[in-house]
């Protein structure tokens, strides 16, 4: 009895905070404990020490009971304050030591010296153990701030710090050893354990309009803000605007070219329609739509639309910065806010906060350029909707994992196309991008008209004009088809118009593989678009706004084009107005008179009048006979092992002379477009090649049968005479060397 007396005075005595209901009882509390106490006293030491054992375990235990009710308020202000966030917070608190602006802030944590071991500021002794300057800065590289994510210049670094609270396990004792790594939301009090997670709990935030942080920071300063020009355009742009995921301001230099083309195309449409209302549906930093407004004028009505805040934000810094008026809709309804300098530019962008389907749903444009991150078929069939008659629609495709046939289960998902990797791949994503295109603008009963199709290292680019009406819609629908493919020596063709199954479709290609190969030796790729990829007097048109603008870099392309649309290999590049030709007729939107651009005029309303479907007809005719050839060799890949094969140049002019149209492509740079059948084209690489006996003869014997020896032997000896001959018909210096000089410019550039 005396035991258990003494223990619960020791108990009264240690928590004296928890019995404090009233002064009565405190009054008896003490009361008992004197008489308690004087009776412990007389029991002995033994009798004392047992209970101060006996309270060290209730101390204990009662502490651990403390612990776990704080860390049960911090996990739930946690998830209130996840899930409600109080941005406007009473006290600004300092923000963790895991969120920093710079490694070199991280490592000042640390105080590193080189004479002295230091720890990780943001791991525990028993993870990391102290250590010298290198190994500590390299960890501090490699663990915290390579995995870090990044909001507004700041880095959140991930944490190993026993901060973040740690559900426990059915085994109690390996809890406190387990430490969770996490990161800190610089923006709420938030503890999150992935990567992943954080960046979409970020994203989060920042879609509700909160980017204030709650923890006391310094701003980012203004000059972080990098301002790039292109063609007399100015932008804002922030430190990481190549990244497209690390930044909502995305930039990339490289599509520059692009840029160009799509501006060219605009300027040609500009010319035979004013004003036209045009929409860059994806604005991110609105470089696009500004050098629109900027160098057409009043021709052009610009809309840029951006489904990010954060970008339309930085669309309207860049209007100011290019001293342009703003006309701001980030509603569905017709609320329009206009903002801006009356005194300045009278020129207005209008800047948009919409999806790209919904706003091409809502209006009518006459130009719409489609260049979002990855495919855009998700887009075309808004963009088909309601887009004007006679309208262009332009559209960038940066997919090319799946459009280069790497990835051929993505075409298929995308695209509805069975592709594989073909020495002509770049020429097979363009007809795959058509024939996407061509099914959405048939589903909304228009045609196209192909204008441009260029296909380089990063994108590829589509230009079409809109037919509309359910006729030119049929009439493009049969021109998609597919594509038998011979894996064997690489030879292919369309297949042929009709529904009939025939009976051995190997029968179409013109090689004889199928039967000298065992097993099947072809493949069906597609469907594709069969049709031409180049308008010739739109190329021509695009050439010279290139040059009445000054876009160096488009017209060594453009004229590449001119000569793969015509398919020839040597062209005269005059600056004066294409307008003043009556070959110009396109679609029927001009209707010439002999040289006179200033009488061509437009045929208002809806354009369906009988001399429209009269020039229209007349012009696809002529272009169904002047249609060049579809796909081309590359000569390098056809070449023999062993042999010299003869400069591009000469080859060029060794084909036309056999009677063959040729010219040299933009896919590849050692492609020909020709339609010269393969055998053809290897009988005649071969004939106009010579022995290597040097490399040759310590490689091996080169294996050839005897005929093509002969061969080999007479041409070698008929090379020097051929060569004189060509020298002397290329005097005048009009043929092969003016496309030499004008490829090697685009050969560079690509």
């Amino acid at each position: 009895m005396a035991e258990e007396e003494a223990v619960e005075t020791s108990l009264a005595g240690l928590s004296p905070e928890r019995r404090q209901p009233g002064l009565e009882n405190d009054d008896e509390d003490e009361e008992n404990a004197d008489a308690d106490g004087e009776t412990a006293a007389l029991n002995g030491l033994a009798v004392s020490g047992d209970a101060k054992s006996n309270n060290v375990d209730v101390k204990a235990a009662k502490s651990e009971l403390e612990t776990d009710e704080k860390g049960m308020e911090e996990e739930s202000t946690r998830e209130s304050d996840s899930n409600i966030l109080d941005v406007s917070s009473d006290y600004p608190r300092e923000k963790h030591i895991s969120i920093q602006r710079r490694l070199a802030d991280l490592e000042k944590l640390a105080d590193v010296k080189e004479d002295e071991k230091k720890p990780c500021p943001l791991c525990p002794e028993e993870k990391f153990r102290a250590c010298y300057n290198h190994k500590l800065h390299r960890h501090l590289q490699n663990l915290h701030w390579k995995v870090s994510v990044e909001f507004e210049g700041y880095r959140m670094c991930i944490c190993h710090l026993p901060c973040h609270p740690v559900k426990p396990n059915l085994i109690g004792d390996q809890t406190f050893s387990k430490m969770g790594a996490h990161y800190h939301c610089i923006i709420c009090s938030a503890t999150i354990t992935r990567r992943s997670d954080m960046i979409g709990h970020i994203n989060r935030h920042v879609n509700k309009g909160e980017t204030e942080s709650r923890f006391i920071t310094v701003p980012a300063p203004k000059s972080s803000l990098e301002v790039l020009k292109e063609s007399a355009t100015d932008v804002q742009v922030l430190p990481n605007y190549s990244t497209p995921h690390k930044t909502d301001s995305y930039f990339n230099p490289k599509m520059k070219l692009n840029r160009q083309l799509i501006f060219c195309a605009l300027a040609v449409l500009a010319e035979e329609r004013n004003p036209i209302e045009c929409l860059d549906a994806f604005g991110a930093t609105g470089i696009m739509g500004l050098q629109w407004a900027k160098h057409l004028g009043s021709s052009v009505k610009v809309t840029i639309n951006d489904c990010n805040e954060n970008s339309v934000t930085m669309i309207q810094e860049n209007c100011h910065l290019n001293k342009m008026n703003v006309k701001l809709n980030i509603k569905e309804e017709d609320s329009d806010e206009a903002v801006g300098d009356e005194e300045g530019n009278t020129d207005t962008i209008e800047v948009t906060k919409m999806d790209a389907n919904v706003i091409m749903h809502l209006r009518s444009f006459d130009f719409i350029h489609l260049d979002p991150f990855g495919t855009s078929v998700n887009y075309l069939d808004s963009a088909f909707r309601n887009v004007r008659n006679l309208g262009i629609v332009s559209l960038t495709s940066t997919d090319i994992s799946s459009l280069y046939a790497k990835a051929q289960h993505v075409a298929l998902r995308h695209y509805g196309c069975n592709i594989v990797r073909t020495e002509y791949y770049k020429e097979l994503a363009a007809r795959i991008v058509i024939a996407a295109v061509t099914r959405a603008a048939a589903r909304c009963n228009k045609g196209i008209e192909v204008l441009l199709a260029v296909a380089l290292e990063h994108f590829v680019l589509v230009v079409v004009r809109v037919l509309r009406g359910p006729s030119p819609a049929d009439d493009s629908a049969k021109k998609i088809r597919y594509l038998i493919h011979c894996q064997w020596c690489e030879e292919r063709i369309f297949q042929k118009e009709g529904n009939m199954v025939e009976e051995n479709p190997y029968q179409q290609l013109p090689c004889d593989c199928h039967g000298s190969m065992p097993g099947k030796t072809a493949v069906a790729l597609g469907p594709l678009w069969s049709g031409p990829l180049y308008n010739t007097g739109f190329l021509r048109r695009m050439l010279f706004e290139a040059v009445q603008y000054g876009l160096d870099e488009a017209q060594p392309l453009l004229k590449t084009l001119v000569c793969e649309a015509e398919c020839t290999t040597s062209k005269h590049f005059s600056t004066h107005s294409p307008y003043d030709e009556n070959k110009q007729e396109e679609c029927g939107v001009y209707i010439k008179t002999p040289n006179t651009a200033a009488e061509s005029y437009l045929l208002q309303g809806k354009r369906r009048s009988d001399e429209v479907i009269r020039s229209a007809a007349k012009r696809q005719k002529s272009e169904n006979s002047a249609e060049h050839p579809a796909f081309y060799y590359n000569i390098h890949r056809h070449s023999i092992k062993g042999m010299n094969m003869p400069k591009l140049n000469k080859f060029l002019n060794y084909l036309s002379e056999a009677g063959y149209r040729v010219s040299r492509t933009h896919f590849d740079p050692m492609g020909v477009r020709t339609n010269a059948p393969l055998a053809q084209f290897k009988t005649i690489l071969t004939k106009y090649s010579t022995p290597t006996y040097t490399a040759g003869q310590a490689e091996g014997p080169v294996h050839l049968t005897e005929g093509v020896l002969a061969e080999q032997v007479q041409a070698a000896a008929a090379v020097k005479a051929e060569d004189v001959e060509f020298l002397e018909d290329n005097k005048s210096g009009v043929t092969a060397a003016m496309f030499t000089n004008d490829y090697s410019t685009h050969s560079a550039a690509d």
